[in-house]
């Protein structure tokens, strides 16, 4: 019952094949077999969970229905969960119990969904491997030497290990799409203002955005169809008209053009990333789709302006952490100068307290047109490579990521060879870009991802070739040996 997909155990529970306290309970069970050796859940709500089964259950016997009415999923620890703690994976909120619910939690909640947990990440999102969490590293289900990508790390390793059969992330410069690839899973980056950032965590405002985690599109698109929409307490949410992400996935490939960067297959891929691309793009062509090579002559610059843009917006975010009004406090300070340096010392983790110097100089007299703002015009020029492209061509491809999960340690104490990592996924965040990444291969037993990037509100389309793809290939059925 576990290697089902969302979409296969919502006709189980249709049918009353299976009820949602015993799928509850399955995954519960599978979660306590496995999280002391994955790490992958910061926190589980046994009882919460089972309480909401329950409810579940009788709505069902009633003949009640819901998009996601009794399934259960799991959140990364950044959304807020009310009286339930919400970490960031970090020591900072380690005693946070939240009082409301963030809305993409609140909208699960209306849809039925049964939350089994909260998913282990790396601290307040800012890390590509989930080494940096307060609580531990998240261990890759297909080899627990290697990393599992970050931020959600937790997220990706619970769906691939299938201790929940889908899970939320967030993506600030790739976090969703990377972690999918490196532990053969499917996940979706939203256009930026698709889904309402009210009660998630903020790292970087401008970047940040929450999509769905799953084993294949078809259950990235009925999670997007609960998790889109606006909200009127997120200024940047976008008010569009409610589409129906499952309404388009059968649709033909025939005619579809997609372009292929020069940037994204230059030096620096693994020798077997490359590979499985081309054998993707042989199956693509099978089905109708036309490829053409294009040019991202701003792609080199990405990784540069986030890693100004990005801590720039976190130190001003992160300011509020100064064990005054929640939070780490440390103890019996001296004065108030005391406590906000101790507070914020013992409460951060290194890399965030990196990326608070780092984003703090930038915008610091003297500093902020030779850094931050030059970054906002790169930024545009980045923005306007990808508008460019897409009048050539209906959507963009290429890796996910140059290599696959590489060993835990590796890089944890090579920052910019970590930041690298993400080379190929920041690119859409900075211009507001929906993405998506799913499983085309492997390499040495560990997953390959590909990756689509679509122009803005073009989730569907994104979906549709995701989906069209995964019924010609079964990378994404594929699961780690040690938990099947």
């Amino acid at each position: 019952m576990y290697r089902k997909t969302l979409s296969e155990l919502a006709a189980e529970l249709q049918k009353g094949q299976i009820s949602s306290l015993e799928l509850t309970r399955l995954f519960l069970d599978r979660i306590e077999a496995s999280n002391t050796t994955l790490n992958a859940f910061i926190s589980v709500d046994r009882e919460g969970a089972e309480q909401a089964a329950k409810v579940a259950d009788a709505r069902l016997t009633q003949g009640q229905t819901g998009p996601l009415l009794g399934l259960p999923l799991a959140h990364k620890d950044i959304f807020c969960t009310e009286g339930v703690k919400t970490s960031c994976g970090s020591r900072m909120l380690d005693n946070f119990i939240s009082p409301y619910d963030a809305s993409v939690v609140a909208r699960f909640k209306t849809a039925g969904a049964v939350m089994l947990g909260k998913t282990n990440m790396d601290e307040f999102a800012m890390g590509s491997s989930n080494e940096t969490s307060w609580y531990g590293a998240v261990k890759n289900p297909w080899d627990n030497t290697c990393v599992p990508g970050g931020s959600s790390g937790g997220s990706a390793a619970a769906v691939s290990a299938r201790l929940t059969p889908v899970a939320t992330g967030t993506d600030t410069g790739g976090s969703i799409r990377q972690p999918a690839a490196l532990c053969g899973i499917t996940g979706l980056k939203p256009t930026y203002g698709r889904v309402s950032r009210y009660g998630m965590i903020a790292f970087a405002s401008s970047l940040d955005q929450a999509g769905p985690m799953a084993q294949t599109a078809e259950d990235c698109a009925r999670l997007l169809n609960v998790m889109a929409g606006f909200d009127e307490r997120d200024s940047t949410s976008i008010d569009n008209t409610p589409e129906d992400f499952t309404a388009a996935l059968e649709q033909s490939l025939a005619g579809m053009t997609i372009g292929l960067p020069v940037e994204y297959f230059q030096e620096g891929i693994h020798a077997n990333v490359a590979q499985s691309l081309d054998t993707a793009i042989d199956e693509l062509g099978k089905l109708g789709v036309q490829f053409k090579e294009i040019s991202l002559p701003n792609q080199h610059l990405a990784v540069p302006v986030y890693y100004v843009v990005a801590p720039a917006e976190c130190s001003s975010n992160l300011s509020r952490y100064d064990g005054v009004r929640f939070g780490y406090r440390c103890e019996n300070p001296i004065d108030l100068e005391d406590m906000y340096k101790r507070s914020r010392g013992e409460g951060f983790g290194n890399e965030v307290k990196r990326r608070i110097m780092i984003g703090t100089y930038v915008l610091s007299a003297g500093y902020y047109d030779a850094y931050y703002l030059k970054a906002q015009q790169i930024r545009h020029l980045i923005s306007d490579d990808f508008k460019k492209a897409f009048d050539q061509v209906d959507l963009i491809m290429g890796p996910t990521t140059p290599e696959p999960a590489f060993k835990l340690g590796a890089k944890s104490k090579d920052p910019v060879s970590m930041y690298l990592n993400d080379i190929y996924t920041i690119s859409a965040n900075l211009a507001g870009l929906p993405g998506i990444s799913v499983p085309c291969g492997f390499a040495d037993g560990l997953p390959i991802g590909l990756q689509m990037i679509a122009p803005a509100f073009m989730e569907s389309r994104l979906l549709n070739i995701a989906h069209k793809y995964q019924q010609v290939t079964d990378w994404h059925k594929r699961m780690p040996a040690d938990y099947e």
